[in-house]
């Protein structure tokens, strides 16, 4: 699940209505974020026959408007993580930190890259042996988000998920 967490993130992704989350405005250095700062929902890919499987995002202001939260839940907290993203002084960059309900965790950096989000992470502790995920967030002209993942497994870089995401304003982010 780790590859969705990214393209949840920016999704990195990842991604609750359509004004602000919080009464605080977001650092300048979150500007490009903004659009994202809603609650996004994407169907899972699944095998014919299955139960449909969702994945939903909030993306919101947090900290007073110096960091940008990520919540998110698959099948209403069968998994699910939080990511908090900041500015890292040092970088002179947007970092992440992701925890999941599976027990690892991801640390990584958010760049903007012709129009498109780019988020580079490794993973800390178990998680199917994947070490690192890259992934691509785009704002797409029809409203909708995309996320594109590729995760680094016993040494092979793999295609993760095509994620689109719609607004869904109603859609709640649940942990069990």
């Amino acid at each position: 699940m780790v590859t969705h967490r990214t393209a949840v993130l920016l999704a990195l992704g990842l991604t609750a209505a359509a004004g602000p989350l919080s009464a605080a405005e977001p650092n300048t250095r979150f500007e490009t974020l903004k659009p994202l700062l809603k609650t996004w929902r994407g169907a899972l890919p699944g095998a014919p026959g299955d139960k449909p499987k969702a994945d939903v995002q909030r993306w919101e202001l947090a900290l007073n408007g110096q960091a940008v939260r990520v919540l998110h839940s698959i099948n209403d907290g069968e998994y699910g993580g939080e990511s908090l993203i900041v500015w890292d002084e040092e970088k002179k960059g947007l970092v992440f930190y992701y925890f999941t309900t599976a027990g690892f965790y991801t640390t990584g950096t958010v760049a903007t890259e012709g129009g498109a989000f780019v988020t580079v992470e490794t993973v800390k502790g178990s998680a199917d042996g994947i070490t690192e995920v890259k992934g691509v967030t785009r704002l797409l002209p029809d409203g909708r988000l995309q996320v594109k993942t590729q995760y680094l497994k016993n040494g092979v870089w793999t295609d993760g998920r095509d994620m689109h995401y719609v607004e869904a304003p109603g859609a709640e982010v649940r942990f069990k």
